[in-house]
């Protein structure tokens, strides 16, 4: 699977916060989910095009 997120993003965003390694994998596959059902969306309304509704 291709990394959807861009850890060091995901590390400014949080600040003070530590991230364990293994949290960007799990936030990498539920892009990846959000994605796919976003696209499954706009397939079933006849889109080519994702939009926000999608999400």
């Amino acid at each position: 699977m291709a990394d959807l997120i861009v850890q060091s993003a995901v590390k400014d965003e949080l600040q003070e916060m530590n991230v364990s390694a293994d949290f960007y994998d799990a936030l990498d596959e539920e892009v990846a989910e959000l994605l796919a059902d976003a696209a499954r969306r706009a397939d079933d309304n006849d889109r080519k095009t994702v939009q926000t509704r999608d999400l």
